[in-house]
């Protein structure tokens, strides 16, 4: 996988390994107080840079912990794979840590760490369109795909409600996919990722106003998608 950590909606790329503070060119992308993660993941890059390997990664198991389930919301909603997700975010986890000397505050960590994730995620899925357009007849799925899927539904109620539950987000995840690229990822990083306009303006680099159209006429169009008025 590159090291190159490209924009998620396919702008300027930005190396993982340049200084957050280049660029943002030196300002906070949420004018906002440093968070607690933030602090955590700058005492984590000081650790690694006083050579003290150990104490970084048992510190690091702080960050894990908080993010490992919004990270594992937001990889499923780009992979729809629940194996799949689960590697990226481990990658993505990994490749923050390799990186973390690189680290500054001006960028806030989740922020930072949401635009790896989403980078490969999207590595991932083209990687599994090209094996897919080689490796599997158009239409058809694995028997481990359907597992996964199925496994993936509520873990308690009858075999009927989780087949139903399977149909409802099989229905809304077509429906989403058919949403163009900005409102997909955007619409994704609010309602699967819990990130505010704001927050997503940092991390896709758009105006928090044209964020907060783009969720406008995500949720207008899905709706129109799943048969309610559009």
């Amino acid at each position: 996988m590159s090291s190159d950590f490209r924009h998620p909606l396919g702008l300027a790329p930005v190396d993982v390994a340049r200084p957050a503070t280049t660029a943002l060119r030196g300002r906070h992308p949420l004018g906002a107080p440093i968070s607690k993660d933030t602090k955590l993941a700058v005492e984590i890059r000081q650790r690694v840079d006083q050579g003290d390997m150990e104490g970084a990664r048992e510190m690091f198991g702080g960050l894990v912990e908080a993010h490992q389930r919004r990270a594992s919301r937001i990889a499923y909603q780009y992979l729809r794979d629940t194996s799949d997700a689960d590697e990226a975010v481990q990658d993505a986890f990994v490749k923050v840590f390799a990186h973390i000397s690189s680290y500054r505050e001006a960028w806030p960590f989740e922020v930072w760490f949401t635009r790896i994730l989403i980078n490969g995620c999207l590595d991932r899925r083209k990687a599994r369109v090209r094996r897919e357009r080689w490796l599997v007849p158009a239409g058809e799925s694995s028997a481990a795909d359907d597992a996964r899927a199925s496994a993936a539904g509520p873990p308690d109620g009858s075999p009927e409600a989780r087949l139903l539950a399977r149909e409802r987000r099989e229905h809304i995840a077509a429906a989403i996919d058919r949403l163009d690229g900005r409102q997909r990822s955007v619409f994704m990083l609010c309602h699967y990722g819990d990130h505010s306009p704001r927050e997503i303006s940092a991390m896709t680099g758009l105006n928090e106003s044209t964020v907060r159209v783009h969720l406008f006429r995500a949720a207008r169009k899905l709706r129109g998608l799943l048969g309610g008025k559009p």
